[in-house]
């Protein structure tokens, strides 16, 4: 198969995708993971003084309060200050083997220098378990709602140079993150991914297993972005058979390769190389041209390509004498060019491509 050895062009100097890594092995079940919350220490740590301090002074008011129902060791009434003294012994008791402060500046000290001491050295020994912990448990909360409330989301396998244009062009239609699910072997492919706000699923998109995690038998497209020619064939391959309806996009290096990758269930196969090297030959003569073709690929700029469904008072008339500028019609899954026969006249049910102004990413 042509092209399967070599890496590709675009991703030089570019970090390898899933399947550069594992030649297009499985690698087991793939681990799903969400976009973490965007939370500084600093303010977590705020937080949770700020609550402790409350919680501190609220039992030192309660006791306060009631402090006709107290008394202290020698028998007297007691003061605001063994009202906190009391509140800090009853969050946190401690054995002093027999050495119990009497005076208020004692106490005083107790509460604000050596109880806060202790918190801290709970904090270094079990602070990093409650942590991870935390975290794993706000993970499978998160992955849990995640899986029963998406729908119609796109999985794109391969997060390298081809991979990450392709999540730029689905967040430019207006997709949202949550709906975007890479997969990859590569650490750091995921950990961008990730730090995205992409679902990331770590792991071999050639596993069926893998793309199970994934969701692709509910998904509404994959879009198969590897670095290798044979691997995409494996990829689409698994990925159809999973998803039988859905959409599965592929890019090619080779165009020798195409129907091998249309054979395997893709439907669009993008020709890498191809289209390359047309644009740079354009590039030579014309380059302007290249730089609308750059604009119209853009969503997020100037103009843009895209689709809509036709309005009934369009239902007829000619395309060509449209407000938008019309390319094609879509009828019954082909694409017509505007000069066709076959797109003379509009019917019910067709879908139009045409030219639209560029509207800013919001995801």
């Amino acid at each position: 198969m042509a092209g399967a050895a070599g890496p590709d062009a675009g991703a030089t100097g570019e970090r390898r995708d899933m399947s550069q890594r594992d030649g297009g092995q499985g690698t087991g079940a793939g681990v799903v993971r969400m976009s973490p919350a965007r939370r500084t220490p600093v303010g977590s740590v705020l937080r949770a003084v700020a609550a402790a301090v409350a919680v501190l002074l609220g039992i030192a008011v309660v006791v306060y309060l009631g402090r006709a129902g107290y008394r202290d060791v020698d028998g007297r009434g007691l003061t605001f200050v063994d009202c906190l003294y009391y509140a800090a012994g009853s969050l946190f008791p401690a054995d002093y083997a027999g050495v119990t402060p009497i005076s208020t500046s004692a106490r005083l000290a107790s509460v604000v220098v050596i109880m806060p001491l202790r918190v801290v050295f709970l904090v270094v020994l079990i602070g990093t378990t409650i942590r991870v912990l935390d975290e794993r448990s706000r993970q499978a909360y998160k992955i849990k709602r995640w899986r029963s409330r998406v729908r119609d989301h796109v999985v794109v396998v391969g997060y390298g140079t081809k991979g990450r244009s392709a999540v730029v062009g689905l967040l430019g239609e207006g997709m949202r993150p949550e709906n975007i699910i890479v997969v990859d072997t590569d650490q750091s492919a995921v950990d961008a991914a990730s730090a995205a706000g992409l679902v990331t699923v770590q792991g071999s998109g050639t596993s069926n297993e893998v793309l199970r995690s994934a969701g692709v038998p509910d998904a509404r497209a994959v879009v198969v972005a590897v670095a290798r020619d044979d691997t995409a064939v494996l990829v689409t391959l698994t990925a159809r058979e999973l998803a039988p309806n859905a959409q599965v996009v592929a890019s090619v290096r080779e165009e020798e390769n195409v129907h091998l990758l249309r054979q395997s269930g893709a439907d669009p196969v993008v020709v890498s190389s191809g289209t390359a090297g047309r644009l740079l030959g354009l590039a030579t003569s014309t380059p302007s041209v290249v730089e609308m073709v750059e604009d119209l690929l853009t969503p997020s700029e100037g103009l843009a390509i895209a689709e809509r469904e036709v309005e009934q008072t369009e239902i007829g008339a000619s395309p060509r004498h449209l407000s938008d500028i019309v390319l094609g019609v879509v009828r019954g899954g082909r694409l017509f060019r505007v000069d066709a026969p076959e797109a003379d006249a509009i019917e019910p049910g067709d879908r139009l491509l045409y030219v639209r102004k560029a509207t800013p990413a919001t995801g």
